[in-house]
Order: structure tokens, then sequence, then C-alpha cells
């Protein structure tokens, strides 16, 4: 929702007349206006949508503001009104409506189409967070970045590096969608108050990273060629997508970073693109594999989280690289979720591999769910109701 400022206002006033945190409309709104807003000005407020009411006979501006629990001069703001205006019946104006609906709905099949729009959808509701794309798949769609919060702490989360596990990526948006809520509304999420991490944690999250790859599990494969046909001679001709981890080139972008990288492509069994567990002719060849590897390098994260299924167990370990107090971080995960907790496994060059051996901070790659990727939407709920804890354990450890 945007206001126009009047004499006398400030972003201030605007914090206690709509009761949010001062810092969410500062973020919200441009570097001057933080410094300085003039008359004319229009500012956003987030966490609010304004919506269209037609007057009838006996209301007043009063009357409105009480029946919907919010103050006489948001309503005058909203609608650029002096104290002294009359309503005229019939008149349409627009009443300032705080959000206590989630604005997205992560339980559907979650598209790369459909995660532009959901982005779009949270930028505008809550402008306070920040959206940008570290990059490009072989297809050429936006790989996404969202960032919320400016704390010292810097954590990393990221989903659907591969195909058919497109369910992270909806989990991670409800999760986000959650967290902006419960910060808009000053409030808590699973009992856990969000305002104090919006100040010690900047939260860093790709919630896609495969979107080429996404697409042809949910939709099929492209119509652009070479890449038509090269994935229908990869899977045998068979429209059947489902088994697909890989991006649009047969590559697993999970087995191609450079954490003895050597010793995972001698024994995997792909020698060539394949649907799943081929890592390529050479660390970092895949433009998703190095934007991702760029973005943690730039950002210097403290600790990575990346969201897979499925198993209801969590990995946390690298050759006995991790710090002692990935441990501690990881026995919360499993207190909280009910996910084993598993330090070793017989793994080389995957994401979370490769960020333990580079940086000796905690990283973890946890595995939501159970049953045979793609996981059906019928355990979203479950899924969510279980790993929420992991997502703001994250945060606060």
């Amino acid at each position: 929702m945007e206001v126009t400022v009047r004499l006398g206002d400030s972003l201030w006033y605007y914090s206690q007349l709509f009761g949010l945190p001062l810092d969410l409309i500062l973020d919200s709104n441009t570097t001057e206006y933080q410094r300085s807003i003039r008359v004319g000005n229009r500012v956003k407020i987030p966490g609010f949508t304004n919506e269209p009411y037609r007057i009838k006979a006996g209301d007043t501006t009063w009357k409105l503001a009480q029946q919907r629990n919010i103050s006489v001069d948001a309503l005058l703001l909203l609608n650029a009104k002096q104290p002294q205006s009359h309503l005229q019946v019939g008149e349409t104006i627009q009443l300032p409506l705080r959000l206590t609906e989630r604005a997205i709905n992560g339980k559907k099949e979650y598209s790369y189409q459909t995660l532009v729009d959901d982005l779009q959808i949270l930028q505008a509701h809550y402008p306070f967070i920040k959206v940008k794309s570290i990059g490009k798949s072989v297809l050429g769609r936006e790989i996404f970045e969202l960032k919320v919060g400016n704390g010292p702490k810097k954590v990393h989360m990221n989903g659907s590096f591969h195909a058919n596990e497109w369910i992270t990526t909806a989990i991670i948006m409800q999760y986000v969608n959650d967290m902006l809520s419960a910060l808009t509304h000053n409030g808590s999420l699973n009992g856990v108050y969000m305002l104090p991490f919006y100040h010690e944690v900047s939260l860093s999250i790709v919630p896609m990273v495969n979107p080429d790859g996404v697409d042809l599990v949910l939709l099929g494969p492209p119509e652009e060629e070479p890449y038509y046909s090269k994935v229908m001679e990869i899977n045998n001709g068979s429209l059947d997508f489902s088994n697909w981890k890989a991006n649009i080139q047969g590559v697993d972008l999970n087995n191609q970073y450079p954490a003895y990288w050597e010793i995972e492509k001698e024994r995997k069994e792909p020698k060539k693109p394949a649907p799943r567990d081929y890592p390529g002719g050479a660390p970092l060849t895949e433009p998703e594999a190095m934007a991702m590897a760029q973005l943690t390098v730039e950002r210097d994260f403290h600790r990575i989280v990346a969201f897979h299924t499925q198993g209801k167990e969590m990995y946390w370990g690298y050759l006995d690289l991790e710090p002692q107090e990935a441990g501690r971080i990881a026995a919360e995960f499993e207190r909280v979720s009910g996910y084993k907790a598993i330090q070793h496994i017989d793994s080389h060059a995957g994401y979370r591999d490769w960020f333990i051996y580079k940086w000796k901070r905690p990283g973890y790659t946890i595995e939501l769910g159970e049953g045979v990727n793609p996981l059906p939407l019928s355990q979203f709920d479950d899924i969510y109701k279980d790993s929420l804890g992991i997502f703001l354990a994250s945060l606060y450890m």
C-alpha cells in the first residue's frame, strides 16, 4: 500500500499510525526517503493493502475506522482527505487493510512462472525484501535471490537444486511468507518472535536453483532446439520426466562443486548427460552451479542450509572439516523436527560438501519428507509443520 505524504508527516509517525516497526518502513522505501520525506512523496507501507469501499448512508470516517480497527487518520491519509471532510453517499474510498491471510500459498505445483508471480506478490506487499537475479539458467531463466533482514549473521538457504524436488521451493516460499507476515504484525512464528532476527540476521534465499529442470518435470520438454531433442534422447524418448534431477543439459547440479569432484566423477555410473547423477565434464561448467558458487563467495555466508527431498534426515559433516558448533546446531535441528541428524555420508562434490570444505563453517542438507520423488502435494502440510523448526533454528542458533 502507498500513501501520499502530508505536511508534518514522518516515517516514524506512519510506524505508529499503522502499528509497524519503523525499520520495515525505512527499508521499504528509497535511501532518499530514509533521510527525509517531503510533502507529495509516495511512501510504501508494508503489510497493508487498500480495499475499495462504497459509502452508504450513515457512514462516517470514525464509524468506518472503528468497524475495521484502524485509525481515523490512517483512513484520511490513504484518501487524501481533511478531518473536516464529509463522506458522500455513493462515493468510493479506499480502506487500509492489514494483511491477515497469506499473500501467497505455497501448496501448489511450483513452476518457474509460479515463482516469478509469487515473488512479485511478496515484493508488492512486503517491499522491505530485496529480490535480484544472481544469474541465468541454460535456457535464460533468472535465478532469483531473495534477501530479508540486515543483521551481521549471514545465513543462506536454497531449494530445487534437483528438478524433481520442486516441492522444496514451495515449502521455502511458505516459510518466507509466514516470516514476513509475522514481521509486519510485530509477532511470532511458531512461538518465535521474529523482529529481533531482522536486526540480527541477513537471510539469503535462492528458492529455485534449477528452474529449467523444474519446468521439465512439471510441464514437459521445452520447445527450443536443440534442448527438446537432447532431453528426449537422454530420457529414452519418454515424456515422463518424473525421475529427472539434472538441469536441462543432463548435468546434476549438486555434483558440480570442487570438493573432490574427481572422485565423484570416477564412481558415478553415468559417464554422459543423464536424468540424474552425471557430474559434468568438469566442476562448475553449468551456469546454475556457477551462479550459486559466485553468490556464496561474494556473500561469505556464515552457514548454509540446502533443502532437498526425501528421507526425513539431514547431513551436516564433511571429512571432519565442519566446526564444533555444527554438531550443536544439527542436534537442535533434530530436536525441533524429528529428522535424523547424520554427520558422515559417502559423498563429494555437493554444494554443502564444497561449502564446508572451503570455509570450514556449518552446512546442512535437509532431506524433506519421505517417499519417492517427486513427493506429492498431499505431504506438503506435514513437511511444512515438521521442518519449520529447522528454518527458525537456522536463524537463532
